[in-house]
């Protein structure tokens, strides 16, 4: 996936994510793109999730929950219509860790190129940034899942195609994706098999530009968009012209997983995973999700270090 970076470049990338789609700046306001985050879910202080961080794990700032974020795109996280303060999905959950903890938030914007070494250093907390389990990462940090790495199948909201669940679905379809991603391996793999089986090849579509790929699924030309579902989940809810027909992991066949990332054995994991077990079952963390259009990433169970994808060529 490749990383957004600049103020600037973002905040006109939401700006324009409304305009292009014909609607009024003010229908993204529902996402709270303003930079007034009142309307953030808070949590009660979580003791059980207090007493198991590590009696020799120290906060980088007394007080504090220091969170290192990318602000790339929404509705994961982004800047607000200041190019300040970042909202999205996942400061939304740093929130409700931060008060879980009994901490005030800091977040902090960085580089994506820039986090590893920063949490590695000390120099932040954790980084909550849409940041994918690998067993390569888990040599270096520790993790505690709380989303699905997730891509979605989307078709113009009247198509007749009204699921999309394995490779026979997609046989025959035109289909957007990006071109070098995990998303074009997955679809490639998929006409692979159904042209072995016998079945229509697929024809699939690239474009660099979005408003290229919106237009191309509303005239017919395109049947389906195959790409990162967060991204295409938030599009669907202020436009209204596509639906979701199905979902994917990010890291087909295998499952993939979204984690809040920690130090290797710095003992803050195993708190931040009670936290968000406990955030699962009063419901605050569904309704975080729920805010940004993205219950379809939820999971049931958050965990600590799972297996993650392999490394390359293993």
């Amino acid at each position: 996936m490749k990383i957004k970076d600049g103020k600037n470049y973002v905040l006109a990338g939401v700006l324009a994510l409304a305009a292009m789609s014909g609607v009024s700046v003010s229908a993204a306001e529902k996402f709270n793109l303003s930079p007034d985050t009142s309307y953030r879910i808070h949590a009660d202080k979580d003791e059980a999730a207090i007493k198991a961080i590590s009696p020799s794990f120290k906060f980088v700032n007394e007080g504090k929950f220091t969170v290192a974020i990318n602000p790339w795109d929404p509705p994961v996280a982004t800047y607000a219509t200041d190019a300040k303060t970042v909202v999205g999905t996942d400061p939304d959950l740093a929130q409700l860790l931060a008060d879980s903890l009994g901490l005030k938030l800091e977040l902090v914007p960085v580089a994506w190129e820039d986090w590893p070494l920063g949490v590695s250093s000390g120099k932040y907390d954790a980084v909550i940034s849409n940041v994918t389990v690998t067993e390569e990462r888990k040599e270096k940090f520790d993790f505690s899942t709380y989303r699905r790495d997730v891509l979605g199948f989307y078709v113009k909201a009247d198509s007749k195609i009204a699921s999309i669940k394995e490779p026979k679905d997609v046989a025959g379809l035109k289909v957007i994706t990006g071109a070098g991603t995990n998303q074009e391996k997955i679809i490639l793999e998929w006409d692979r098999e159904n042209v072995a089986a016998g079945l229509k090849p697929i024809e699939v579509q690239y474009y660099d530009d979005r408003a290229a790929a919106d237009l191309a699924i509303q005239s017919g030309r395109a049947d389906v968009e195959f790409n990162p579902n967060a991204t295409l989940a938030y599009s669907a809810a202020i436009k209204g012209g596509t639906k979701l027909v199905g979902t994917v992991s990010g890291g087909w066949p295998i499952t993939a997983e979204i984690a809040v990332t920690t130090k290797k054995g710095s003992g803050l994991a195993d708190a931040l995973t009670i936290a968000i077990n406990d955030l699962i079952k009063d419901g605050k963390y569904g309704e975080a999700l729920k805010h940004w259009n993205l219950t379809s990433e939820a999971i049931d169970q958050s965990r600590t270090n799972p297996p993650g994808l392999p490394k390359s060529g293993s």
